[in-house]
C-alpha cells in the first residue's frame, strides 16, 4: 500500500485496537516474569508493551481529529516513548547494586514471544502507518524497533549463561534507552511535518 492510497478508517481502527489488545495482553506476561527472575532488560520491555498499547488506543480514539491536533498529540507520545527508556535507566542503576543473574531458559522463552507478537504488531502496522497521521507512524516505529529489542535479550541471555552475570542485563538497560530515545526523535519529527502541514492547510506561515 502507498501513501498516497486511501484507507477505511474502520480497518485503520480495527487494526490498531487488535495491536493494542496483543500489546496489554503480552505486558502482563512479561511483568510477571520478569519480577520472577529478577530481570530489568524484561521488566522494561514490558513497561515497553505497555507504552505501544497507550499509543495505538490513543490511534484509535483520535481518527476524527484535525491534522494540527494529532500533530500535537504525536508530540505527546514522543515523550511517552521515553517512559520506559527512563524506567529502563532506573531499574539499570538499582541492580549495579546487586547484579545477579536472572534465569536464562525464562528469558529466551519470554524474550522470543515477545519478538513473535512485535513482529505481528509490525506487520499490521505497516499497512496503515501512513494513514492517522504522526500517531499511526509512532505505533509502527515502537513495533519495528521492540523487535529489535527482543532479539538483543535472547543474545544478552545467552552471555549471561556464558558469564554467569547480571552484567549483561544491566548492559542492554542502557541499550533500550537509546533505542526508545531514538524512536521518540522520530515520532517527534514526524509530528512536526504534521503540524507544518496542518499549518499550510490553514494559510498559516509556521
Amino acid at each position: 500500500m502507498t501513501t498516497g492510497e486511501l484507507i477505511d478508517p474502520r480497518l485503520l481502527r480495527r487494526t490498531v485496537l487488535l495491536v493494542a489488545g496483543l500489546n496489554l495482553s503480552y505486558a502482563g506476561v512479561e511483568m510477571a516474569v520478569s519480577l520472577a527472575i529478577g530481570s530489568v532488560s524484561l521488566l522494561a520491555d514490558s513497561v515497553d508493551f505497555l507504552e505501544d498499547a497507550a499509543i495505538n488506543l490513543l490511534i484509535a480514539l483520535a481518527l476524527g481529529w484535525p491534522l494540527a491536533r494529532r500533530a500535537l498529540a504525536g508530540h505527546v507520545m514522543a515523550g511517552v516513548i521515553l517512559v520506559p527508556a527512563v524506567f529502563a535507566a532506573w531499574q539499570a542503576f538499582a541492580k549495579a547494586l546487586d547484579p545477579v543473574a536472572p534465569d536464562v531458559t525464562a528469558l529466551v522463552v519470554t524474550a522470543g514471544g515477545a519478538a513473535v507478537v512485535n513482529a505481528a504488531c509490525a506487520l499490521l502496522l505497516a499497512r496503515v502507518r501512513h494513514h492517522g497521521g504522526s500517531l499511526s507512524g509512532a505505533a509502527y516505529l515502537s513495533a519495528r524497533n521492540d523487535v529489535v529489542v527482543n532479539v538483543a535479550i535472547i543474545v544478552m541471555a545467552l552471555v549471561t549463561a556464558w558469564t554467569m552475570s547480571g552484567w549483561p542485563d544491566i548492559v542492554l538497560g542502557a541499550v533500550i534507552v537509546v533505542v526508545n530515545g531514538k524512536a521518540a526523535w522520530e515520532v517527534w519529527e514526524l509530528a512536526g511535518e504534521e503540524r507544518l502541514a496542518a499549518g499550510a492547510l490553514a494559510g498559516e506561515d509556521l
